[in-house]
């Protein structure tokens, strides 16, 4: 008899849901096997620099292998009441299919197979949490926004509402980048991939959305009607790219950003 015994690497968010995913993908109880923790984690500062559990699970060696025969049989056959009688497959046979089923097992879900319930729920909980440290009372609601381009993802869109939250928005939106940045970052690491994410405070974005496009079409006509280029005032990165994505097909004039952030600009200019 091979002293050899089946074990598990798994790793969650705390050595609890570690242990608890474990179970449940080699389907045992607790008693059936023996948990070592590798990795207690840490949360980090507001979630920066955390670090998920990851335990080892070991089946114990009389869950492994009946009395009879060799076989991994308990990994596969874990049932409340007792089975009906059937016809027993040969002990070679029922060692490879728990063998194929652990190997299935131990695979961490891919990035496609996150639920966009899961992503919304990280994206809310998050900025939630960090507006409750900065003691801002609010309410936020998430949803996804749709690709403006064929290129793009879908948008998680965290809008927050309540009194006087002028403070989150900050000079030329600098507060309200920074939040939307950390939210980025921490949502990113929870969910082990990036998430495009938009922070929007009482629809400021939306209005200044709107008010960039006019501004872009505007200054396109202002550039045909002289013949000059037009430059812009200094922006941050996404809303330079309201004018560019509202110029893009414009058939008279093109875009471009010049200079070093946070001064970058955009340029209104003929084709030629």
């Amino acid at each position: 008899m091979s002293a050899e015994r089946t074990t598990l690497e798994v790793i969650a968010p705390t050595v609890e849901e570690a242990v608890e995913k474990g179970l449940e993908q080699l389907n045992l109880k607790q008693d059936a096997v023996d948990v070592e923790v590798l990795d207690a984690g840490s949360k980090g500062l507001f979630g920066i620099g955390s670090r998920q559990a990851r335990v080892r699970l070991s089946v114990k060696p009389e869950v492994m292998f009946d009395r009879e025969e060799v076989g991994l049989e308990a990994l596969t056959q874990q049932t409340v009441e007792k089975p009906a009688p059937r016809p027993r497959k040969a002990p070679a046979a029922r060692r490879a299919e728990a063998e194929e089923n652990l190997v299935k097992a131990a695979h961490p879900v891919e990035e496609e197979d996150l639920l966009e319930s899961d992503i919304l729920f990280a994206a809310r909980e998050t900025v939630s949490d960090l507006l409750e440290k900065m003691k801002i009372k609010a309410q936020v609601s998430v949803s996804m926004k749709p690709p403006e381009d064929e290129e793009d993802e879908p948008t998680v869109l965290v809008n927050i509402e309540g009194d006087d939250l002028s403070i989150l928005i900050g000079r030329r939106t600098e507060t309200l980048n920074a939040l939307q940045y950390i939210t980025s970052l921490i949502v990113g690491k929870r969910l082990n991939r990036w998430v495009p994410l938009m922070i929007d405070v009482q629809g400021y974005r939306a209005r200044r959305d709107r008010q960039l496009r006019v501004l872009a079409r505007r200054m396109a006509d202002q550039a045909i009607h002289t013949g000059r280029r037009q430059v812009l005032e200094p922006m941050p990165a996404n809303e330079r790219r309201v004018i560019h994505l509202e110029l893009r097909d414009h058939p008279q004039v093109a875009t471009e950003s010049i200079g070093e952030d946070p001064n970058r600009k955009v340029t209104i200019f003929m084709k030629k």
